[in-house]
C-alpha cells in the first residue's frame, strides 16, 4: 500500500480545533531501595520530577508536533494544577482558550515511577459545572468556521456535555468532525465522520465479535444508526481497520517495539485530524495515522510524533 506524502508547507496550512477534557500528567520518578516497614510496599525516594500535558491537550500537542496548526477549547478549575497546564499548553504552540470553574479540580494524573516501571497513579479530579460548559458552547460557535476539523477528546470528565449540539453545526458548515469516545453511549456522537474507538471501547457498544465477518456487520450497523461516514476502530498489535462505505480497509500494525501504550490513540486521532484537515480523504489518511502510532508506542510516557518521523525522506 503506497502511503500518501504531504508537504510542510500542506500541513501548515491545516487548523485543527480539539475540544474535550485537557489534564495535567505528573511523573515522579525516583530509587526503589527498600520495602516499607509500616506496609508492603516499595518505598521510593523520589530524585526528579516531570510534569506533561495530558489527555486532549496532549491530542492538541501531537497535532502541533506534526507541523499543523491547534486550537484548545477545554474546561480546567481555577487552581495551581490549572495554571500549570496553562502555562505549558502555551509553551507548545496551541492555542488555548480555557473556560475556569473555581469549583472544579483540574484533573491531575501522578505517576510515581520506580525501576522504569509505574508503581501507582493517583487521580485528583471532579466534573465540571453547567454554566462553564455552556459558555464553552458559545466560545465554540464563534471557534469552528476558522478550521478546517474538529476534533473531540472524550475522556468522560463532563467537558463535552454539549457535544451532540457541537457535531451538528461543525457538519453543518462542512467540517471535518472527529470524535476520541468513551462510555457505552455513541448516541451522542450522531453525524460525526469518524469515531476512533478502540477494542475494549467498541466491545461495550456492540457486544463481542465471534470474528471479523461478525464485527464487520456490527461495525457496519453502529455506523448507519449513528449516520458516521466512518468507524475507526484501533487494535492495538492488530493495526487498526477502516468501516466505511466502500467496505473495510485493514492496516496492519508497524510498530518495531512496543515499549508504552500510554497516548497511542491520541497520537492515531491527532495525525488523523491533521490529514483530514488538510483535504486528505481518510483511506489515505489511516496508514499514516497508523505509523504515527507505531512510532509513539516506541517512546516512554505520553509522547509525540514529528514531521520527519512521520514522513522519512526517501
Amino acid at each position: 500500500m503506497t502511503v500518501s506524502t504531504l508537504s510542510p508547507e500542506q500541513i501548515a496550512k491545516a487548523r485543527v480545533l480539539v475540544v474535550g477534557d485537557a489534564m495535567l500528567d505528573r511523573y515522579w520518578y525516583g530509587a526503589v531501595d527498600r520495602i516499607s516497614p509500616e506496609a508492603p510496599v516499595p518505598v521510593v525516594r523520589v530524585t526528579r520530577t516531570e510534569e506533561r500535558i495530558g489527555a486532549a491537550a496532549n491530542v492538541a500537542y501531537n497535532i502541533v508536533t506534526i507541523g499543523a496548526q491547534a486550537s484548545l477549547l477545554s474546561v480546567v478549575g481555577d487552581d495551581e494544577a490549572s495554571h500549570q497546564l496553562e502555562a505549558l499548553v502555551a509553551n507548545t504552540g496551541i492555542t488555548p482558550y480555557f473556560g475556569r470553574d473555581a469549583q472544579l479540580k483540574t484533573t491531575v494524573k501522578l505517576r510515581v515511577i520506580g525501576r522504569q516501571q509505574q508503581l501507582i497513579r493517583l487521580d485528583f479530579e471532579n466534573t465540571p459545572e453547567n454554566e462553564v460548559l455552556a459558555s464553552q458552547s458559545a466560545t465554540f460557535e464563534k471557534l469552528y468556521p476558522q478550521h478546517d476539523a474538529v476534533l473531540f477528546s472524550d475522556y468522560g470528565k463532563g467537558g463535552l456535555a454539549h457535544i451532540p449540539l457541537m457535531i451538528e453545526q461543525a457538519r453543518a458548515a462542512g467540517k471535518v468532525v472527529l470524535v476520541d469516545p468513551k462510555g457505552s453511549d455513541y448516541a451522542r456522537y450522531k453525524n460525526a465522520t469518524v469515531i476512533t474507538p478502540n477494542r475494549a471501547e467498541l466491545e461495550q457498544v456492540i457486544g463481542v465479535w465471534r470474528d471479523d465477518a461478525d464485527l464487520q456487520v456490527k461495525a457496519h450497523n453502529l455506523r448507519t444508526s449513528l449516520n458516521l461516514q466512518a468507524l475507526l476502530l484501533t487494535r492495538s498489535e492488530a493495526g487498526m481497520t477502516l468501516f466505511d462505505d466502500q467496505g473495510q480497509l485493514h492496516v496492519p500494525a508497524v510498530a518495531r517495539e512496543v515499549f508504552d501504550v500510554t497516548g497511542a490513540g491520541d497520537t492515531v486521532i491527532a495525525t488523523l485530524a491533521a490529514m483530514a484537515a488538510t483535504g486528505m480523504p481518510l483511506r489515505e489518511a489511516v496508514p499514516i495515522a497508523n505509523r504515527a502510532g507505531g512510532i509513539v508506542v516506541g517512546k516512554f510516557g505520553t509522547a509525540t510524533v514529528n514531521y520527519s518521523e512521520l514522513f522519512p525522506a526517501h
